[in-house]
């Protein structure tokens, strides 16, 4: 069957990366940024040429309002949304020693990275379990290597992430009785406009050794774990992680 995904922050990125390889993999696409849609008409267009039906759903997840309007738009369109794939984030508008992280800057990575994801993931499970989607939804998080390592300029996005582990767990936990997997996935230092200012920085420590694979990570890379996953491909591994870090987080000596 044809699967309807609703991607937040899908279009640009690493949402994008997802949104181009589940429209490859033949899914119809409930795409959600902030922008308006006239600036994200042609990343759209370039989506429904792979072969989708795609919609676009503007809002900020952030807000309570927003969200019920992203999925109002989607279920218009396809009447049923059978996987979610929580991708939107931000990082810190500054980066800031932990001693002098904001309680503006906290609330606004942790609203956006975490209290949305929860409610919009609440919001559709009970979808998914309304409309008895067992067998073909799922859902997806991504996450960051930041869950569980330190970045002490990066405070708050580390904690949204490390947040968002224990939400897989919680859903993965909820939904097992309807057999709705729920999965994380953590990408490392990915190629994007958000690690754009640090690239150079980036580049040095990858040549030194910082990943086993030497190089980059791409949105695709990511998005071809989603795929899998979308594709049910790993039934019987919910709630688990899945390192997209080219084995930066492999312990080596």
């Amino acid at each position: 069957m044809t699967k309807n995904v609703l991607i937040t922050g899908g279009t640009r990125g690493i949402g994008l990366g997802i949104a181009k390889a589940l429209a490859k993999a033949g899914c119809n696409l409930a795409v959600n940024g902030r922008r308006s849609a006239e600036l994200v008409e042609h990343t759209i267009g370039e989506l429904a040429q792979l072969g989708s039906k795609v919609v676009y759903c503007q809002g900020d997840i952030s807000s309570p309002k927003d969200r019920d309007t992203i999925i109002r738009t989607a279920l218009a369109t396809f009447g049923q949304i059978h996987v979610l794939v929580n991708n939107a984030g931000v990082a810190p508008l500054q980066r800031n020693d932990l001693l002098q992280c904001s309680e503006e800057s906290y609330e606004r990575v942790m609203n956006i990275n975490l209290q949305g994801p929860f409610f919009l993931t609440q919001k559709i499970a009970l979808h998914m379990i309304e409309n008895n989607l067992n067998s073909d939804g799922c859902i997806v998080n991504i996450s960051s290597i930041s869950a569980t390592m330190a970045s002490l300029n990066r405070a708050e996005y580390c904690l949204s992430k490390a947040g968002m582990t224990m939400m897989t767990r919680l859903f993965a936990t909820r939904l097992g009785a309807h057999n709705i997997p729920v999965y994380e996935i953590r990408p490392g230092i990915i190629e994007t406009d958000m690690t754009a200012k640090n690239l150079k920085k980036y580049q040095k420590l990858i040549q030194n050794g910082l990943n086993i694979q030497s190089r980059l990570g791409q949105p695709e890379d990511v998005g071809k774990v989603v795929a899998t996953l979308v594709g049910g491909h790993l039934p019987y591994s919910t709630g688990q992680v899945i390192m997209v870090d080219g084995g930066l987080t492999v312990p080596r000596i």
